[in-house]
């Protein structure tokens, strides 16, 4: 069995290695432990977290294979408890960056309709009083998905939406002077997400919180080193074309 830094090979797929980190059944043990009570079965909640984790592996390999279709380099993703990281390696210009990030939530968009519909029929079709278990999984799914999609699109680096932030300013700022700027707010978001942690008392929101702080720090000191790279060549910093290793979630 394949295993790196932890994780172990689930399969592989249009040339991506799917991995998945062994703390996620640590997780998923607890998670279906909360989610057991709604439903008649412990079997239910097991679906349901399974679930969850269908769409995070979509959305990723929706960032793999838009990296791959500019140009890109992207052959692992990685599955542990706070989601997916996509390890994909763009090339330096703004339109593949934005492409290659903007993918993963457009697969959870895309998902929004048909999950909308396979839960109006189910609801037409009785499923709230002859399968409620069912029901209630789907609901959730779709509720899910839509959370996914949300939350990936705040303007906090390195979630997708500061990343896409960050691909929007490198058009007028360009390649370096974006990411600072992006990290920054990123700093700024992952700040405020540690003050509801204290004010909720939830370690889990801090968790997330201190990961974020971890890699907007770590992409300060990308820019850092993009610009130093660029001024040792003594080349102006917007046309730096370094290239860089993107982790995407």
């Amino acid at each position: 069995m394949s295993t790196q830094g932890g994780s172990f090979r689930l399969f592989r797929l249009a040339g991506v290695d799917v991995f998945l980190h062994w703390s996620w059944f640590l997780v998923a043990i607890y998670e279906v432990q909360v989610w057991r009570s709604m439903f008649s079965s412990p079997l239910w909640a097991v679906l349901l977290y399974l679930g969850l984790f269908t769409f995070v592996t979509m959305h990723e390999f929706g960032h793999a294979l838009a990296c791959r279709q500019v140009g890109g380099q992207a052959n692992r993703i990685v599955l542990w408890p706070l989601g997916g990281i996509a390890f994909v390696s763009p090339p330096p210009r703004a339109g593949a960056m934005l492409w290659s990030i903007a993918a993963g939530p457009l697969v959870n968009l895309l998902l929004v309709p048909i999950l909308s519909f396979i839960l109006h029929t189910a609801g037409n079709a009785g499923w709230v009083n002859t399968n409620p278990d069912a029901y209630l999984v789907l609901s959730w799914l779709w509720r899910i998905n839509l959370g996914l999609l949300l939350f990936n699109l705040l303007p906090i680096y390195p979630l997708d939406g500061g990343q896409i932030l960050r691909a929007v300013l490198w058009f007028p700022l360009g390649q370096i002077r974006s990411l600072f700027i992006a990290t920054a707010v990123g700093f700024a978001g992952g700040g405020a997400l540690a003050l509801v942690a204290i004010w909720q008392r939830s370690i889990w929101i801090g968790f997330m919180a201190f990961f974020l702080l971890s890699q907007a720090g770590l992409g300060w000191r990308q820019a850092q080193y993009l610009k130093k790279e660029a001024a040792e060549v003594s080349i102006p910093p917007d046309d730096a074309h370094l290239a860089e290793k993107k982790t995407v979630l």
